[in-house]
C-alpha cells in the first residue's frame, strides 16, 4: 500500500527537473529509502554502544581462560 506525500517546490526547480529529464518521483523515493536505512543503522549502532557500556567488562584474557577450561573439560 502506498500513501501520498505532497511537497511544494519552486516552479523554476520543477521546470529544470522536467527540462533535464529527471524522474523526480523516483529520485525522491530512492533518497527517502536510503535516508531511512542510514537512520535505522545509526540508531541501531547507538543502541549497541549503550548496551556495551552497560554490560560487564571482560578481562583481556577472557577468551584464553575460556578455551583452557573447555579443553580441560573435553
Amino acid at each position: 500500500m502506498s500513501v501520498v506525500i505532497s511537497v511544494r517546490i519552486p516552479r523554476e526547480l520543477r521546470d529544470k527537473l522536467r527540462e533535464l529529464g529527471i524522474d523526480y518521483y523516483r529520485e525522491i523515493v530512492e533518497f527517502l529509502k536510503e535516508r531511512v536505512q542510514e537512520e535505522y543503522y545509526r540508531q541501531m549502532s547507538e543502541r549497541y554502544k549503550r548496551l556495551l557500556e552497560r554490560g560487564p567488562r571482560l578481562g583481556g584474557d577472557f577468551a584464553t581462560e575460556f578455551i583452557r577450561k573447555d579443553r580441560k573439560a573435553g
